[in-house]
């Protein structure tokens, strides 16, 4: 290898089976010859907009409804004595008004997640990026909700696989069973017992023995399926519509840092998910439009439709209790008929479409502490 062969922006792929946590595939850069760094495992990275899938599940644990509306407008943050206001801004620097919920994750708005993380509470965000094993202590800051903590890929796509596969907590593997030379099993990564299992008499006549699954729940099944169905939206006509034309049933988020520093793409379908890092080694600008859309977003297209040859393409799997209902895509009523504009859209038992403005969609001045300063910005 030479200088003239080696690219300067490095990156990684993860893929992962959702239902066991099997890492299927790792790579953590261009060469291991000329670098040992695992950028999969050891490249600690923003994750920018990757990250806000679990604010807004956050938010549809607590009942919200994919159609709930939050307003996308100007919001003004005091960051404290001697600090300069914040004012975030969408990635267009446009407003949109009362949004979906959906349409935020689906478009990633900015000013949508930050005035939902201000309406769940930091507190609640801090949880959940524990419980999915994001972060392990993540500041009660703002910011954090637009992805400004540093994680891994492989830590972001194992977030990822516990919403595809119902709110099951896995664990990341490469090693499932280690035996000695005589056959003895001396480290076995699943540990559940086999109660139907009888090798010693053979497997004749023996029916398909039913493993007792003992994995903690970190969701709802319900709250689960809606943001896979959102993420499902994100390729139908958010910011991975690039992937739309590969005619499979995926879904996903892009993610991008501050000046394009990182760019992300995690993506998945029924039964695997896969991950894309892309970035210096020693963090600067990818460059102008170098977005996880434009970035990371093509690796995952032709790592996708290599592997989806000759395999099925099967539908998300829908728990009980979720209905699905045609609304209008762009402020949530429910429709009477089928247009372009019309989707099926995700519903728990007892919930209908509806509008809803979140209680402080119109408190736009906020302080960093949380508490509400001033009315309409």
């Amino acid at each position: 290898m030479d200088a003239f062969t080696k690219p300067e922006v490095s990156g990684a792929i993860v893929v992962l089976d959702p239902h066991t946590g099997r890492i299927l595939a790792m790579s953590g850069g261009y060469s291991y010859d000329d670098s040992e760094f695992n950028r999969a495992t050891q490249a600690f990275r923003q994750p920018g907009s990757a990250f806000k899938p679990f604010i807004y599940l956050s938010a549809l644990e607590k009942n919200y409804l994919p159609t709930t509306l939050i307003r996308d407008a100007p919001i003004v943050i005091d960051q404290g004595p001697g600090l300069p206001k914040w004012k975030p801004s969408n990635y267009s620097n446009k407003f949109y008004g009362p949004t979906t919920l959906r349409t935020g994750i689906e478009k990633s708005r900015n000013l949508m997640t930050a005035r939902l993380a201000l309406e769940l509470g930091m507190e609640t965000i801090q949880e959940i990026s524990q419980r999915f094993k994001i972060y392990e202590e993540m500041p009660k800051l703002l910011s954090m909700s637009f992805g400004a903590g540093e994680t891994t890929l492989l830590k972001l796509v194992n977030a990822y696989a516990m919403i595809l596969n119902g709110g099951k907590e896995i664990q990341p593997t490469l090693i499932d069973r280690i035996q000695d030379r005589r056959g003895n099993t001396i480290y076995l990564f699943d540990k559940r017992n086999c109660l139907e299992c009888q090798p010693s008499n053979g497997w004749t006549n023996q029916l398909p023995p039913k493993n007792f699954d003992n994995k903690k729940t970190v969701t709802d099944k319900a709250s689960a399926y809606q943001m896979t169905s959102i993420l499902k939206g994100v390729i139908d006509r958010g910011t991975g519509i690039k992937l739309k034309k590969l005619n499979l049933n995926l879904a996903g988020k892009t993610g991008t840092t501050n000046d394009n520093t990182n760019a992300w793409f995690i993506g998945f379908s029924p039964d695997i998910v896969v991950g894309v890092y892309v970035g210096y080694d020693v963090p600067r600008p990818l460059g102008k439009k170098e977005t996880g859309s434009s970035a990371a977003v093509p690796i995952f297209e032709e790592f996708f439709s290599n592997f989806s040859k000759g395999r099925p393409d099967i539908p998300f799997r829908r728990p009980d209790g979720i209905r699905m209902i045609p609304v209008n895509v762009k402020d949530g009523t429910r429709a009477n008929q089928i247009t372009q504009d019309v989707i099926q859209e995700a519903f728990k038992q007892g919930q209908l479409p509806q509008k809803y403005i979140s209680r402080n969609n119109d408190k736009s001045l906020i302080n960093n502490s949380g508490n509400l300063e001033l009315g309409i910005y």
